[in-house]
């Protein structure tokens, strides 16, 4: 494809983007290439970094098109803008590429010159641009990231926009880490261990490796370090009765699976079909043998005849995914406060639920992929509120047993993640234990 094709490509793909707001950037993309085969990896590459740089920069692009009038941009001014103000384009190198030639984005109208004109020579950072779009982070988030992080706002908003490096988890049901080390270094893939997770490996240049034999044998699972501590935290040993009570493809039930030696009983639950279908495969590559799946639905008594009888129920809740903006800058743009909102209701509701499952003794581990307040120590305390026969565990208390020698990354009895103090992604967890009687 040459430059103008590829430009013309990013354009169609931010388009479809736009075109469907509530739905995750990835899958857009996904299905655009599917679509498309005719574009080669090094195009699909060139074509999805310009895509996701618009992305990632969309709040500034539309505080930028606000100050000289143009307050819905469509995916050719954002793309055209994005040149100019964020890569150091000049506007007649943007119309010759815009040419209306085969295979590339027709010429630039008057409408859109005249906006571009006025765009030309900004910064990207522009001295006028208020705390929002200059952290690049949405106004109806900043109260509550104002709350978590206080001075060190602008260092953790900075971290945010860097790209989010590959973890891995080592499958203790296969290997040891150094033994999945070796592994990868022989198939061409350097790795480091992480610095918190003992189970946690780092690949620096991000290179693939879903189609390394280590991959497809199950020694390893792709998987940030900040998702793998939660699933330490969960503590579950071999023997026990745990939930995954929000399991989703169930990346947190393998590594617990891990920790239990395959030995005791684990319940991946969900309420989309799909997502737990999706779990199978990872299942089966991964050799785990004492997990089955359960589907959650309206009138399913499921719980209420399992009341009581596990010892770790882990709720990985739905949440705005604030931790995860490195990596799904879309994200950023598709939750709003609206969304907040009812994401603490039903984060309430499913943690009500779940306890109901937890025995006497046993506990129930909380946790999101958040930095607000609200979604995270609010919310526990809410519940400890709520459930008086519940008690917080404190993590620094735990710690030391789950991952000797590793700083405990914790504030106040909880664990809290984010990326400009830990390198990982935004995670939160709390641990909270039935009383006995």
């Amino acid at each position: 494809m040459t430059p103008a094709a590829r430009l013309a490509a990013a354009i169609d793909l931010l388009a479809a983007v736009e075109a469907s707001p509530r739905r995750p950037a990835d899958g857009i993309a996904n299905d655009f290439f599917r679509a498309r085969r005719y574009i080669g990896s090094s195009d699909r590459r060139n074509v999805s970094d310009r895509a996701w740089g618009v992305i990632r920069q969309r709040l500034r692009l539309a505080w930028h098109f606000e100050q000289v009038g143009e307050a819905r941009p469509g995916a050719r001014l954002l793309v055209a803008g994005h040149l100019l103000v964020a890569e150091g384009w000049l506007l007649d190198g943007i119309a010759q590429n815009f040419s209306g030639e085969r295979f590339c984005a027709g010429p630039l109208t008057e409408f859109e010159l005249a906006v571009l004109k006025k765009l030309e020579g900004r910064p990207l950072l522009h001295p006028d641009m208020p705390e929002g779009p200059r952290l690049n982070l949405p106004d109806w988030a900043l109260p509550g990231l104002r709350a978590r992080f206080g001075e060190g706002l602008a260092a953790e908003a900075a971290a945010m926009e860097e790209a989010a490096p590959l973890d891995l988890r080592a499958n203790l049901l296969k290997g040891t880490r150094d033994v999945v080390l070796a592994a990868l270094a022989g198939e061409g893939v350097p790795a480091t261990v992480t610095p918190l997770s003992p189970w946690g490996l780092r690949v620096a240049d991000r290179r693939p490796v879903g189609a390394t034999k280590a991959y497809l044998e199950g020694l390893v699972e792709v998987q940030d370090e900040g998702s793998q501590l939660i699933a330490l935290l969960t503590d579950a040993r071999p023997g026990m009765r745990v939930a995954d009570y929000c399991a989703g493809a169930a990346g947190k039930t393998l590594a617990i699976a891990a920790t239990m030696d395959n030995k005791g009983h684990i319940v991946a639950c969900d309420v989309s079909a799909t997502r737990l279908e999706g779990a199978v495969k990872r299942l089966r590559r991964a050799g785990v043998h004492n997990a089955e799946r359960h589907l959650l639905a309206a009138g399913d008594k499921w719980r209420k005849r399992n009341s009581k009888k596990f010892d770790r129920v882990l709720v990985d809740a739905p949440c705005t995914g604030s931790g995860t903006w490195r990596r799904n800058p879309d994200a950023r743009i598709r939750t709003n406060a609206r969304d907040l909102a009812e994401l603490v209701l039903k984060q309430a509701a499913i943690l009500d639920d779940a306890s109901e499952l937890v025995r006497p003794g046993g506990r129930l581990v909380y946790a999101t992929c958040s930095l607000l307040p609200e979604e995270d120590e609010v919310q526990v305390e809410r519940f400890l509120q709520r459930h008086p026969d519940f008690e917080a565990v404190p993590v620094p208390g735990l710690w030391a047993g789950l991952a000797p020698g590793a700083a405990a990354p914790v504030e106040a009895d909880c664990m809290a993640l984010s990326p400009a103090r830990h390198g990982t992604d935004g995670f939160f967890a709390a641990v909270m234990q039935r009383r006995a009687p």
